[in-house]
């Protein structure tokens, strides 16, 4: 979930996900008569899919969609401000909140950069489940729904959600319109059966959140294997988040040391590389139980976030990607801990 400085402060506070009131009226502090200084404006290019992208994203995938097409419509903003938000967990993997400015170091392409902003995050987030109910799920659906209880137990009271569940395909079950009550009532009547087209649900979820009510945005994904019938392919899902303004957290159900097949086998793999390109993880379990309880871990994580923001020192205008590196460091705690943040963001073109 990196996110760019847009150049007129009003266009950047609207813009920026995760960024503090705080930070907004700093930059509008900083600024001379209260404008962030850059060469142009916000450019859009639109790719000629944005249209037929959001009526799926609210229908479904139908036949011969094409949900990458979402992504065709690209934000390039000249870089005024980077703004990072981080995620730190300690080894019982339950979110820090302790950490000050000075705790953190942060670097882009190996260089330090000065942390100019900093604030620690709890605002509303939309938040899109996606939820496997695919055949294999017959025997964890109930602790499935018990998850999402406690998940919906620790959420900020504003949050807005929306599901997707998916088997041989991916479906919208419930708009972020209705209530945690509705949601719950739509999951308790959907019945596992069929594959498991986790990369098409990704694709949707990706989709919905271009109409999203809050700035901030995550899809959780809850799964007991990998893909096996899906029409988009895993690179393509990855360059589609990669690119994509939400962070992607997901709870993998791994029961079995013994695969059927090669998708099962490959299934912890995907869900790792689809969440790490997003600033988000992969938790994995083989106990059911325990399932309740690291849904509540992630909603209270997805609440627990500290907002770095930097100027590039060496700003470049060459339309790649700029890598970005996040330390903890050893003084700020006596116990190892874990950072979790997106790793690059794509510079402006000239």
């Amino acid at each position: 979930m990196i996110n760019l400085g847009v150049l007129s402060p009003t266009n950047w506070c609207r813009v920026a996900s995760g960024l503090s009131v705080f930070l907004c009226l700093a930059a509008l502090a900083l600024a001379p008569g209260g404008q962030l200084q850059a060469a142009d404006d916000v450019h859009v290019v639109p790719g000629g899919g944005a249209k037929r992208a959001e009526a799926e994203a609210n229908a479904g995938l139908g036949e011969g969609a094409s949900m990458l097409d979402a992504r065709r419509e690209t934000l390039r903003v000249d870089i005024d401000l980077v703004m990072v938000p981080v995620t730190v967990t300690d080894a019982m993997n339950h979110p820090v909140m302790s950490l000050e400015k000075q705790d953190f170091a942060l670097y882009e392409e190996n260089e330090p950069q000065q942390i100019r902003y900093f604030s620690k995050e709890d605002a509303p987030i939309s938040i899109g489940l996606i939820l496997d109910f695919s055949k294999s799920m017959s025997n964890k659906v109930e602790t499935e729904r018990k998850a999402l209880d406690e998940f919906f137990k620790n959420a900020n009271p504003e949050d807005d959600y929306f599901v997707i569940s998916f088997a041989n395909r991916p479906k919208v079950l419930a708009n972020a319109t209705q209530s945690i009550g509705e949601i719950q009532g739509k999951l308790a009547t959907e019945t596992p059966d069929g594959n498991t087209a986790l990369l098409d649900a990704v694709s949707l979820g990706v989709a919905k959140m271009r109409s999203a009510r809050y700035q901030r945005r995550a899809l959780l994904i809850i799964s007991d294997g990998g893909d096996n019938h899906s029409r988009y392919k895993l690179k393509e899902i990855k360059s589609l988040v990669r690119e994509a303004d939400v962070q992607i957290y997901a709870i993998g159900l791994f029961d079995t040391a013994w695969f059927k097949t090669f998708e099962e086998f490959m299934g912890k793999r995907w869900l790792q590389e689809i969440t790490d390109a997003t600033g988000g993880r992969t938790i994995t379990i083989d106990d059911l139980d325990k399932l309740p309880e690291v849904a509540a871990t992630i909603s209270r994580e997805l609440r627990s976030q500290y907002v770095l923001a930097y100027r590039p020192s060496s700003p470049v205008r060459d339309g790649k990607w700029r890598r970005i590196k996040v330390q903890v460091n050893p003084s700020a705690s006596a116990t190892p801990l874990q950072a979790y943040y997106r790793r690059s963001y794509l510079a402006p073109g000239r």
